[in-house]
């Protein structure tokens, strides 16, 4: 007869059971730290401009998309469940996105703020998503696009309407 102990410990054991080998915690790890480390990435880039939604929120955004479409598809789930779960990936990201968009201020109140947050939130459920579904080059290349776009963009714009103001004023003067 087993003691209360015995029985404690096997159902520890059994709980566990969901990763079988090392194979297994290889995969599991080289996902979920790609993806905390690809939304770090994202995530150092704003905080780097002062925005809002730093380091640890891309951190945790990205891994929990990645941890959202690992543990369905580890667990044998097909490709219409892993499309629902994408949906509500993007459903539920969408959401925390509208939190971090604010419009209008006393002074200007047509003035959106916070728009780029919001859909490099998304990008980086995206990008984790992708890691989580064992697409890292992809995910890679995504991160890359992405840094890209906050970090060139800006300056681009910057030229571009400062040319205008340029203009504006010789052909004002």
């Amino acid at each position: 007869m087993e003691s209360g102990w015995e029985t404690i410990l096997e159902t520890i054991q059994a709980e566990f059971a969901d990763v079988t080998n090392v194979e297994e915690v290889t995969r599991i790890l080289v996902r979920l730290l790609m993806a905390s480390l690809l939304g770090a990435v994202l995530g150092f880039e704003r905080e780097h401009r002062g925005k809002s939604a730093g380091v640890r929120t891309h951190m945790l955004v990205s891994l929990g998309a990645a941890l959202f479409v690992l543990a369905p598809s580890m667990a044998g789930a097909d490709a219409q469940a892993l499309s629902r779960v994408i949906q509500g990936i993007v459903a539920g990201i969408g959401f925390l996105g509208a939190g971090t968009i604010l419009k209008g201020n006393g002074r200007d109140p047509s003035h959106v703020k916070g728009l780029t947050t919001a859909a490099g939130l998304w990008m980086t459920a995206a990008i984790g998503t992708a890691a989580g579904m064992g697409r890292e080059a992809t995910a890679l290349i995504s991160t890359i696009l992405a840094l890209l776009v906050l970090s060139t963009m800006p300056k681009l714009v910057d030229k571009v309407e400062g040319g205008n103001d340029q203009k504006q004023r010789e052909e004002e003067g």
